[in-house]
């Protein structure tokens, strides 16, 4: 299994200086108050934002340091936000199928592998649409589908479920409990839900810097800061 993730993000702009590390498949859920830097640590590891300090490895290859900067599309590394930012001209099907290609599929197998995702995530019927003929839910699954399509060593989610309506959220949060296998993936959210849903360990960010983190039930036990507070109250 890959996916072993060895990083110190430092941001001198967002005052950001983390140490991360992460096992093959770990889902690892990251909460904070805004402005606590959140956005920016998923940013300078998929390699939108530079480094100034510190260094990103994946399976001990150095994405980024003070010498290096791999571009994002170098990364194997898929970012799923609010804005599931699909291709407008492509079907659904073509959302997906041109991430397994630039993951090395041939353009007969991508297509496969898009015609298998659709199923997968509830959407059968609808390959053909694009994504004005989608509802937001069904962008965020297609996305979804794309991301993973790509096969990525690592798997960012940016509060991917924070725009859509509960009765979405939740389905969406099935799709991705149900198909993250075994990728290793940070999630950024404000709702305790998520992490308790898709995460194993939790880490709570503030000022920049790591205030608490821990296997989730340890720190909703034991909160140490009053935002941890805040977020276990609501468990």
């Amino acid at each position: 299994m890959t996916g072993a993730v060895d990083a110190h993000v430092v941001v001198a702009h967002a005052s950001l200086d983390v140490l991360l590390s992460l096992q093959p498949g770990e889902v690892v859920a990251v909460m904070g108050p805004s402005g606590a830097g959140k956005t920016t640590l998923l940013d300078a590891l998929s390699g939108l934002t530079r480094l100034d300090a510190g260094h990103v490895s994946i399976d001990g290859e150095v994405l980024a340091d003070t010498r290096r900067h791999t571009p994002p599309s170098r990364r194997a590394i898929g970012l799923l936000g609010q804005d599931p930012l699909l291709f407008p001209h492509m079907t659904a099907v073509g959302n997906i199928a041109f991430a397994a290609r630039s993951a090395g599929s041939s353009r007969d197998e991508s297509a496969a592998i898009a015609e298998e995702w659709m199923p997968r995530i509830g959407l059968s019927g609808l390959g053909d649409r694009r994504p004005d003929q989608l509802s937001g839910g069904q962008r965020q699954r297609v996305a979804l589908a794309r991301a993973l399509a790509a096969r990525p060593r690592l798997l960012l989610l940016d509060e991917p479920f924070s725009s859509l309506d509960v009765q979405a959220a939740g389905q969406l949060r099935e799709v991705v409990r149900e198909h993250l296998h075994g990728t290793t993936t940070v999630i950024v959210s404000h709702t305790l839900a998520d992490a308790q849903y898709l995460a194993t360990r939790l880490l709570i960010l503030e000022h920049g810097r790591i205030a608490q983190e821990g296997p989730l039930p340890d720190v909703l036990a034991s909160p140490s800061t009053p935002f941890t507070r805040a977020v276990a109250a609501t468990a």
